[in-house]
């Protein structure tokens, strides 16, 4: 009777243990679909990123005869002296030099102003906090040519148009509501008893922002700088429409004017070496900063 009754039990385990392996299959076959589907996706982008990358910068090392007799061709000499060309004879270095004024003072008062705001914002209750939260959100949704004008004639009649710091104040304002957006939600999820802590050791309102809470959303801080820094030095328009000065032109008016001139004296080899100068900054801020900007999406994501 043991053996009647033990052989349905066993057939009922192997019955019962049949089909998962089965599911496990068709698990681990749409999981390789989708990572193949995936990796021919990222492979595809990966090359129509990179390759008129790759096209710009060989370009640049050839001179303006080989550019347009063999333009997919790597340089039969590699010419260094594009890049003197466009760094001082048609002003890259001085434009160069302004981007880094102007960039670089707006960079500090954005993420400055944006990170003092956004703690506020996420840690102090008062009324009316709602309301210039969202309405340093709405600052997102509205497109940058319909504000150009207007903010040429303010600009003018502050007569601040035309200098480093209309500039300046012109890309803070433009950059702050994302910056308040992001650092938002990292002040808003930090411990609220370390900043009990600070309070109950005799730290005030700055000292605890500055030198507790504002290290501790060092992440956040590195990611939305690294986003700054990139539209702020990709920017157009704005220097466009509200740089008139030619001393104080940036690197995005340069390459526009030299742009403008290929079609009376043609030196393709000049303009390639300029928008590869244009372009190292990015990828070299880009590199260092890699990892952090990976870290640093991470906590705003999962809030």
């Amino acid at each position: 009777m043991s053996t009647g009754l033990d052989a349905p039990r066993t057939e009922g385990k192997q019955t019962s243990a049949g089909p998962r392996p089965m599911r496990r299959r068709r698990g681990s076959s749409g999981d390789r679909v989708f990572t193949v589907v995936a990796q021919v996706i990222l492979t595809i982008w990966t090359l129509v990123v990179l390759l008129p990358l790759l096209w710009t910068v060989f370009s640049s090392f050839k001179g303006s005869g080989e550019i347009l007799s063999s333009p997919f061709t790597l340089p039969a000499e590699w010419n260094f002296d594009n890049f003197a060309t466009a760094w001082t004879e048609a002003g890259i270095g001085r434009f160069f030099g302004n981007t880094i004024v102007v960039v670089g003072g707006a960079l500090f008062l954005v993420m400055m102003l944006g990170a003092m705001c956004a703690y506020v914002l996420a840690r102090y209750d008062f009324p009316g906090r709602r309301i210039l939260y969202y309405s340093l959100i709405a600052g997102l949704t509205f497109p940058l040519f319909l504000a150009v004008v207007p903010l040429f004639f303010i600009m003018e009649s502050l007569h601040i148009r035309g200098t480093y710091i209309g500039l300046i104040l012109a890309y803070v304002g433009f950059a702050l509501p994302f910056t308040v957006f992001f650092l938002y939600a990292f002040f808003r999820q930090l411990p609220e008893e370390i900043a009990e802590a600070a309070a109950i050791d005799g730290a005030g309102d700055f000292r605890t922002f500055f030198q507790v809470m504002l290290p501790m959303a060092g992440p956040g801080m590195a990611s939305v700088t690294i986003f700054n820094f990139l539209g702020l030095w990709n920017q157009f328009l704005i220097p466009i429409v509200l740089n008139t000065d030619r001393d104080k032109w940036v690197l995005a008016q340069g390459l526009a004017n030299m742009q403008a001139q290929q079609g009376y004296d043609s030196d393709w080899g000049a303009m390639f070496a300029s928008v590869t100068i244009t372009i190292i900054p990015v990828l070299i801020v880009y590199l260092i900063f890699q990892r952090q900007l990976q870290g640093g999406i991470g906590p705003s994501t999962n809030k």
